[in-house]
């Protein structure tokens, strides 16, 4: 594990990430009947550590992440019907489409995790913090051991 610690630069400089210990916490995030780009933008904002006040742009002081019921996400409006999911099998001709609504039945936690990717640093800060995201469909997960924290996920009920 990377340890990391903030250091002062200068008399009125502001604070920068080091190479002490630094500890990562673990939250886990209930999806039911959360819009699905709620989640994401909220997650994406955890596994940046982005509302920490030792956050620096080019240092992943990030948490864990758990997101359990992707089964149940929701989408707003008439997206599911419109969206779609384009993928590229690698043959010619290979490019496929499918409706949202359908993805979201088959792959739920691989629709949850690309929402939140998208919303990660397209560099390889981006990869190394979307391995701290752990999707599951339903509600069991296997890390008790970590003793992760409760993250509500703040968005407005009644617009739907």
């Amino acid at each position: 594990m990377k340890t990391l610690m903030a250091k002062r630069i200068g008399p009125n400089d502001d604070y920068k990430i080091g190479d002490k210990e630094y500890k990562r916490k673990w939250f886990v995030v209930d999806a039911a009947g959360v819009p699905l780009g709620r989640l994401a933008s909220q997650v994406a904002m955890v596994l940046k550590g982005k509302k920490k006040p030792e956050y620096t742009p080019n240092v992943d002081v990030g948490d864990y992440v758990i997101v359990i019921n992707s089964d149940k996400v929701a989408l707003t409006g008439t997206k599911a019907e419109k969206k779609l999911n384009t993928y590229y099998t690698g043959y010619i001709g290979g490019l496929k489409q499918q409706k949202y609504s359908l993805f979201l039945k088959e792959n739920s936690d691989k629709a949850v995790a690309k929402a939140v990717k998208g919303m990660l640093p397209k560099n390889s800060l981006g990869r190394q913090m979307i391995k701290k995201l752990k999707v599951y469909k339903t509600a069991e997960h296997n890390h008790e051991a970590q003793k992760p924290e409760p993250l509500e996920i703040q968005y407005n009920s009644n617009k739907r």
